[in-house]
Protein backbone atom coordinates (compact mmCIF):
# COMPACT_ATOMS: atom_id res chain seq x y z
CA UNK A 1 0.00 0.00 0.00
CA UNK A 2 1.34 3.41 -0.99
CA UNK A 3 2.07 5.75 1.89
CA UNK A 4 2.50 9.47 2.40
CA UNK A 5 4.59 11.10 5.11
CA UNK A 6 2.90 14.02 6.80
CA UNK A 7 4.76 16.46 9.04
CA UNK A 8 2.52 18.04 11.66
CA UNK A 9 2.72 21.69 12.69
CA UNK A 10 4.67 20.51 15.74
CA UNK A 11 7.35 18.97 13.46
CA UNK A 12 6.34 15.32 13.99
CA UNK A 13 6.52 12.93 11.05
CA UNK A 14 3.63 10.47 10.72
CA UNK A 15 3.21 7.96 7.90
CA UNK A 16 -0.31 7.39 6.58
CA UNK A 17 -1.52 4.94 3.99
CA UNK A 18 -3.21 6.57 1.02
CA UNK A 19 -6.81 5.55 0.54
CA UNK A 20 -6.97 3.04 -2.28
CA UNK A 21 -9.11 3.40 -5.37
CA UNK A 22 -11.32 0.53 -4.20
CA UNK A 23 -11.96 2.19 -0.84
CA UNK A 24 -12.93 5.43 -2.55
CA UNK A 25 -15.32 3.60 -4.86
CA UNK A 26 -16.97 1.71 -1.99
CA UNK A 27 -17.33 4.96 -0.01
CA UNK A 28 -19.04 6.56 -3.01
CA UNK A 29 -21.36 3.56 -3.39
CA UNK A 30 -22.35 3.86 0.29
CA UNK A 31 -23.10 7.57 -0.13
CA UNK A 32 -25.08 6.86 -3.31
CA UNK A 33 -26.96 4.12 -1.47
CA UNK A 34 -28.05 6.63 1.15
CA UNK A 35 -29.56 8.87 -1.51
CA UNK A 36 -31.16 5.92 -3.28
CA UNK A 37 -32.97 5.03 -0.05
CA UNK A 38 -33.96 8.68 0.40
CA UNK A 39 -35.23 8.71 -3.18
CA UNK A 40 -37.49 5.72 -2.48
CA UNK A 41 -38.68 7.40 0.72
CA UNK A 42 -39.44 10.64 -1.12
CA UNK A 43 -41.33 8.75 -3.85
CA UNK A 44 -43.47 7.03 -1.23
CA UNK A 45 -44.05 10.34 0.55
CA UNK A 46 -44.91 12.05 -2.73
CA UNK A 47 -47.47 9.38 -3.61
CA UNK A 48 -49.05 9.75 -0.19
CA UNK A 49 -49.56 13.47 -0.77
CA UNK A 50 -52.15 12.56 -3.42
CA UNK A 51 -51.55 15.29 -5.97
CA UNK A 52 -50.52 18.11 -3.65
CA UNK A 53 -48.29 19.72 -6.26
CA UNK A 54 -46.71 22.39 -4.06
CA UNK A 55 -45.66 19.84 -1.44
CA UNK A 56 -44.21 17.56 -4.09
CA UNK A 57 -42.18 20.45 -5.51
CA UNK A 58 -40.84 21.20 -2.01
CA UNK A 59 -39.77 17.55 -1.62
CA UNK A 60 -38.00 17.65 -4.98
CA UNK A 61 -36.16 20.85 -4.06
CA UNK A 62 -35.11 19.44 -0.67
CA UNK A 63 -33.88 16.21 -2.23
CA UNK A 64 -32.04 17.98 -5.05
CA UNK A 65 -30.36 20.44 -2.68
CA UNK A 66 -29.26 17.67 -0.32
CA UNK A 67 -27.88 15.62 -3.22
CA UNK A 68 -25.93 18.51 -4.74
CA UNK A 69 -24.40 19.86 -1.53
CA UNK A 70 -24.01 16.58 0.38
CA UNK A 71 -20.26 16.11 -0.14
CA UNK A 72 -19.35 19.73 0.50
CA UNK A 73 -21.37 19.99 3.71
CA UNK A 74 -20.29 16.60 5.07
CA UNK A 75 -16.59 17.05 4.38
CA UNK A 76 -16.55 20.54 5.88
CA UNK A 77 -18.48 19.71 9.05
CA UNK A 78 -17.31 16.08 9.47
CA UNK A 79 -13.56 16.73 9.28
CA UNK A 80 -13.03 15.60 5.70
CA UNK A 81 -15.46 12.70 5.71
CA UNK A 82 -18.83 11.81 4.25
CA UNK A 83 -20.83 8.93 5.73
CA UNK A 84 -19.29 6.57 3.19
CA UNK A 85 -15.76 7.79 3.92
CA UNK A 86 -16.36 7.43 7.65
CA UNK A 87 -17.52 3.83 7.19
CA UNK A 88 -14.45 3.08 5.07
CA UNK A 89 -12.19 4.92 7.55
CA UNK A 90 -10.75 7.35 5.04
CA UNK A 91 -10.70 11.15 5.03
CA UNK A 92 -9.70 14.19 3.00
CA UNK A 93 -6.60 16.12 4.12
CA UNK A 94 -4.36 18.76 2.60
CA UNK A 95 -1.10 17.63 1.01
CA UNK A 96 0.73 18.93 4.11
CA UNK A 97 -1.49 16.89 6.42
CA UNK A 98 -3.48 19.85 7.73
CA UNK A 99 -7.25 19.97 7.75
CA UNK A 100 -8.31 21.47 4.40
CA UNK A 101 -9.59 25.01 4.28
CA UNK A 102 -13.14 25.66 3.14
CA UNK A 103 -11.78 26.90 -0.20
CA UNK A 104 -10.16 23.50 -0.76
CA UNK A 105 -13.36 21.64 0.04
CA UNK A 106 -15.17 24.02 -2.30
CA UNK A 107 -12.73 23.34 -5.16
CA UNK A 108 -13.07 19.57 -4.68
CA UNK A 109 -16.83 19.95 -4.78
CA UNK A 110 -16.90 22.24 -7.83
CA UNK A 111 -14.72 19.86 -9.82
CA UNK A 112 -17.17 17.04 -9.21
CA UNK A 113 -18.77 18.41 -12.38
CA UNK A 114 -15.63 17.33 -14.26
CA UNK A 115 -14.96 14.17 -12.28
CA UNK A 116 -18.50 12.82 -12.14
CA UNK A 117 -21.04 15.09 -13.82
CA UNK A 118 -19.81 15.25 -17.41
CA UNK A 119 -18.21 11.81 -17.64
CA UNK A 120 -20.40 9.83 -15.22
CA UNK A 121 -17.34 9.18 -13.04
CA UNK A 122 -15.01 8.00 -15.80
CA UNK A 123 -12.66 10.99 -15.48
CA UNK A 124 -12.38 10.56 -11.69
CA UNK A 125 -11.70 6.84 -12.07
CA UNK A 126 -9.02 7.21 -14.75
CA UNK A 127 -7.23 10.18 -13.17
CA UNK A 128 -7.20 8.60 -9.69
CA UNK A 129 -5.89 5.35 -11.15
CA UNK A 130 -2.94 6.98 -12.91
CA UNK A 131 -2.09 9.77 -10.46
CA UNK A 132 0.79 9.25 -8.06
CA UNK A 133 -1.28 9.84 -4.92
CA UNK A 134 -4.64 8.44 -6.09
CA UNK A 135 -6.07 11.92 -6.67
CA UNK A 136 -9.03 12.76 -8.86
CA UNK A 137 -9.10 16.08 -10.73
CA UNK A 138 -10.75 17.83 -7.79
CA UNK A 139 -7.97 16.67 -5.46
CA UNK A 140 -5.23 17.79 -7.85
CA UNK A 141 -6.75 21.25 -8.18
CA UNK A 142 -7.55 21.65 -4.46
CA UNK A 143 -4.25 20.21 -3.21
CA UNK A 144 -5.88 17.41 -1.23
CA UNK A 145 -5.44 13.66 -0.83
CA UNK A 146 -7.43 10.89 0.81
CA UNK A 147 -5.75 8.89 3.55
CA UNK A 148 -6.71 6.08 5.86
CA UNK A 149 -7.61 7.51 9.25
CA UNK A 150 -5.29 5.15 11.15
CA UNK A 151 -1.64 6.23 10.91
CA UNK A 152 0.80 3.63 9.67
CA UNK A 153 3.38 4.85 12.19
CA UNK A 154 3.17 2.27 14.97
CA UNK A 155 4.26 2.21 18.58
CA UNK A 156 7.42 0.31 17.65
CA UNK A 157 8.45 3.22 15.42
CA UNK A 158 8.12 5.97 18.00
CA UNK A 159 8.44 4.48 21.47
CA UNK A 160 11.53 5.10 23.57
CA UNK A 161 14.17 2.44 22.96
CA UNK A 162 17.39 2.01 25.01
CA UNK A 163 20.73 2.60 23.34
CA UNK A 164 22.12 -0.45 21.55
CA UNK A 165 25.64 -1.78 22.00
CA UNK A 166 28.13 0.37 20.11
CA UNK A 167 25.81 3.34 20.16
CA UNK A 168 27.39 6.76 19.66
CA UNK A 169 25.56 9.58 21.49
CA UNK A 170 24.44 12.69 19.67
CA UNK A 171 23.94 15.13 22.53
CA UNK A 172 26.58 15.14 25.25
CA UNK A 173 24.39 17.43 27.37
CA UNK A 174 21.92 14.52 27.78
CA UNK A 175 24.10 13.50 30.72
CA UNK A 176 22.78 16.57 32.56
CA UNK A 177 19.25 15.18 32.56
CA UNK A 178 17.83 13.55 35.66
CA UNK A 179 16.02 10.26 35.91
CA UNK A 180 12.80 12.22 36.46
CA UNK A 181 13.43 14.12 33.21
CA UNK A 182 13.77 10.86 31.28
CA UNK A 183 10.66 9.43 32.90
CA UNK A 184 8.73 12.55 31.87
CA UNK A 185 10.06 12.32 28.31
CA UNK A 186 9.00 8.68 28.16
CA UNK A 187 5.55 9.61 29.49
CA UNK A 188 5.19 12.32 26.84
CA UNK A 189 6.10 9.88 24.06
CA UNK A 190 3.63 7.32 25.39
CA UNK A 191 0.94 10.00 25.56
CA UNK A 192 1.62 10.84 21.94
CA UNK A 193 1.39 7.15 21.00
CA UNK A 194 -1.99 6.78 22.71
CA UNK A 195 -3.59 10.07 21.68
CA UNK A 196 -1.71 11.31 18.61
CA UNK A 197 -1.38 14.69 20.35
CA UNK A 198 1.86 16.01 18.86
CA UNK A 199 1.57 19.27 20.83
CA UNK A 200 2.85 17.55 23.99
CA UNK A 201 5.93 16.37 22.08
CA UNK A 202 6.56 19.86 20.72
CA UNK A 203 6.21 21.46 24.18
CA UNK A 204 8.50 18.93 25.83
CA UNK A 205 11.15 19.23 23.10
CA UNK A 206 11.08 23.03 23.33
CA UNK A 207 11.44 22.91 27.10
CA UNK A 208 14.38 20.48 26.97
CA UNK A 209 16.17 22.45 24.26
CA UNK A 210 15.91 25.60 26.35
CA UNK A 211 16.98 23.78 29.50
CA UNK A 212 20.07 22.23 27.89
CA UNK A 213 20.81 25.14 25.57
CA UNK A 214 21.05 22.97 22.46
CA UNK A 215 19.67 23.02 18.94
CA UNK A 216 18.85 20.11 16.67
CA UNK A 217 19.88 19.37 13.07
CA UNK A 218 17.30 20.45 10.46
CA UNK A 219 16.51 16.83 9.55
CA UNK A 220 15.72 15.85 13.15
CA UNK A 221 12.10 16.36 14.19
CA UNK A 222 11.00 16.85 17.80
CA UNK A 223 9.95 13.24 18.34
CA UNK A 224 13.27 11.94 17.08
CA UNK A 225 15.01 14.47 19.32
CA UNK A 226 13.30 13.13 22.44
CA UNK A 227 14.04 9.55 21.44
CA UNK A 228 17.70 10.40 20.86
CA UNK A 229 17.94 12.11 24.24
CA UNK A 230 16.63 8.96 25.89
CA UNK A 231 19.22 6.81 24.14
CA UNK A 232 22.01 9.28 24.88
CA UNK A 233 21.04 9.40 28.55
CA UNK A 234 20.98 5.59 28.68
CA UNK A 235 24.45 5.51 27.11
CA UNK A 236 25.96 7.95 29.62
CA UNK A 237 24.34 6.25 32.62
CA UNK A 238 25.68 2.89 31.47
CA UNK A 239 29.16 4.35 31.04
CA UNK A 240 29.04 5.90 34.52
CA UNK A 241 28.04 2.58 36.07
CA UNK A 242 30.93 0.82 34.29
CA UNK A 243 33.41 3.40 35.59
Amino acid sequence: MQTVRITTSQNIDIDYELAGLGERIVASIIDFGIFFLLYILFIITGLSLDGMRSSIIVLIVIYGTAYVFYDLVCEYFMNGQSVGKKVMKIKVVSLDGAQPRFSQYLLRWLFRIVDFGISMGAVALVVAAISEKVQRVGDLVAGTILIRTSPRTKISHVAFMPAAEGYEPTFSSAAQLSEQDIELISEVINTYIKTGNSVVVYNMATRIKQHLGISTPPEMNDLKFLQTLGKDYSFYITQAEVL
